[in-house]
C-alpha cells in the first residue's frame, strides 16, 4: 500500500548507488525510479569515518537537487531514506545498528562499533541536507523485500557480487536465539552473513590459506573468499604465480606484474574463461595488457582457461550448496504430496549477472543437488537492483508519516 517518493542509498562495495523511487500503492506499484552510481575513491575505503560519510552525503545532496518539478516535497515534509549497508551490523532497531566489522576491502577503524545511521545522519547535517533514515537494511534483506514485493513466492535472497551473503524467511519458533515476542506473522527474516561461514568440510587449498593470511581480515569471511567476485581472480593469480615459480610456466623468470596482489580482477578472469575465439585471442590480450606477458602459446592459453574454469566451478558449486542448504532448512528441498509450491530465490550481484559460466554452473549444480523433480519448483530469479527498491519500500513502510493522508 506504500505511496509517495522515497530515497534509497546502497553502500556495499567499491560503488554506491543513490535511488529515488516513486511508489504508487497497490495499483501502480513502482511508478518511477531513477538512480545514480558513484564510485568510491580507494583512499576513502581505508580512511576515516567522517571522510567516507561526507563523500556519500554530498553525492546524495547532488542527487536530491535533480528532483523534477512534479516530484517536489511539501516544505513541511522531511525526505525519507532507506539505507542499505552491506556489512555485518548488530541491528539495534529498524533504523539503527552498530558496525561489527568491515569486509570486502574496507577498513575504517573509527567506524567500527559506531551506529552507521548516526554517522550518515551527522554527515547529512554537516552539509544541511534535511533527510531522515527510516530503515537500515542489509543488501540481502533489501533484495528479499524487493523480490517479495513483486512475487509472494520469494523465500530467500542471495547476493553474489564483490562479496556474498544470503537472507531467508524463517519460522519464528525455529530460531533458538530469539527471546522476544514472536512477530504476528509467525515468520522472521534472517540475515545469515554466510560469507563468514567456515567448516572443516570446506575444501580449503594452500592458495585460499595464503590469500586469507595476507588479507585485510585474516580468519574471517572464509566462504566469501572462496566464491565471491572480489577474490576469484586473485585465487587464479596465486595459482599462476606458483606455476610460474615452480614449473617455469612463463619461462625462466616470473613476470613482475604477476607478483601484485589483486592485479587480476574477476572480470578479466571471466573474459578469459569465456573466450570462444579459436586462437583464444582474448586470453592473449588480457595476459599482455594486465600482466605484460606477450609470447604465449595456444597450449599455455588453454591451460589458463582450464584454470579459470576450475576456480569458477568451485565457487559456483559452493554457492549452489549454500542455496540448497537454505531450501533444506525451510523444508523446500523435497516434494510434498500433491503440492506444487514454487520457491523463488532472488539473486543479485555483478558476479551472478555478468559471469555467465559461473551462473550456469551454479544453476546446474542446484538441479544436481535437489534432483530434477524438486528443481522444477525452484526458481532462481535475477532481481536487478532489488536491494535498492527493497530499501525504499522498507523506508516507506516505516515512514514517520504513515496514516497521514497522502496527497
Amino acid at each position: 500500500d506504500e505511496k509517495g517518493l522515497f530515497y534509497a542509498l546502497d553502500l556495499g562495495g567499491t560503488n554506491f548507488r543513490v535511488l529515488r523511487v516513486h511508489l504508487g500503492g497497490k495499483e501502480h506499484r513502482v511508478v518511477k525510479q531513477e538512480f545514480e552510481e558513484v564510485s568510491i575513491p580507494p583512499h576513502l575505503m581505508t580512511g576515516s569515518s567522517d571522510a567516507l560519510f561526507d563523500y556519500i552525503a554530498e553525492a546524495l545532496a547532488k542527487f536530491v537537487a535533480t528532483e523534477s518539478e512534479g516530484l517536489h516535497f511539501s516544505p513541511d515534509r522531511q525526505r525519507e531514506l532507506g539505507f542499505t549497508f552491506s556489512f555485518p551490523v548488530r541491528q539495534t532497531s529498524i533504523s539503527s545498528g552498530t558496525l561489527i566489522k568491515w569486509t570486502k576491502g574496507f577498513s575504517i577503524e573509527d567506524a567500527v562499533g559506531q551506529d552507521v545511521v548516526g554517522e550518515l545522519t551527522k554527515a547529512m547535517e554537516r552539509i544541511g541536507l534535511d533527510m531522515r533514515v527510516t530503515a537500515l537494511v542489509n543488501d540481502t534483506i533489501g533484495t528479499l523485500a524487493g523480490g517479495r514485493y513483486n512475487n509472494p513466492d520469494v523465500v530467500a535472497a542471495v547476493i553474489l557480487g564483490t562479496g556474498t551473503n544470503a537472507a531467508y524467511v524463517e519460522r519464528a519458533h525455529a530460531i533458538p536465539k530469539w527471546h522476544g515476542l514472536l512477530p504476528k506473522s509467525g515468520d522472521m527474516v534472517i540475515n545469515m552473513e554466510w560469507g563468514n561461514f567456515r567448516s572443516s568440510h570446506l575444501p580449503i587449498s594452500e592458495y585460499d590459506q595464503a590469500l586469507d593470511t595476507e588479507s585485510l581480515n585474516p580468519g574471517e569471511q572464509i566462504f566469501e573468499k572462496m566464491i565471491s567476485g572480489m577474490y576469484l581472480g586473485e585465487v587464479v593469480r596465486r595459482v599462476l604465480y606458483k606455476m610460474a615459480d615452480e614449473a617455469a610456466f612463463f619461462g625462466d623468470t616470473i613476470p613482475e606484474k604477476l607478483k601484485i596482489p589483486f592485479i587480476l580482477r574477476t572480470p578479466h578472469m571471466s573474459a578469459m574463461h569465456q573466450d570462444t575465439s579459436p586462437d583464444l585471442k582474448i586470453v592473449a590480450t588480457k595476459l599482455k595488457d594486465i600482466l605484460e606477458i606477450s609470447n604465449t602459446s595456444l597450449k599455455m592459453r588453454k591451460v589458463i582457461v582450464e584454470l579459470c574454469d576450475i576456480v569458477a566451478t568451485r565457487g559456483a558449486r559452493l554457492s549452489a550448496a549454500g542455496i540448497a542448504g537454505i531450501l533444506k532448512k525451510i523444508g523446500r528441498d523435497t516434494l510434498k504430496d500433491g503440492e506444487k509450491q514454487k520457491s523463488v530465490v532472488s539473486l543479485d550481484g555483478g558476479l551472478y549477472e555478468h559471469y555467465t559460466k559461473f551462473r550456469t554452473c551454479m544453476e546446474n549444480t542446484l538441479t544436481e543437488l535437489l534432483g530434477e523433480e524438486v528443481s522444477e519448483n525452484i526458481i532462481i530469479e535475477h532481481s536487478n537492483d532489488g536491494s535498492g527498491i527493497g530499501a525504499a519500500l522498507l523506508a516507506a513502510s516505516h515512514s514517520q508519516y504513515i496514516g497521514i493522508d497522502e496527497s
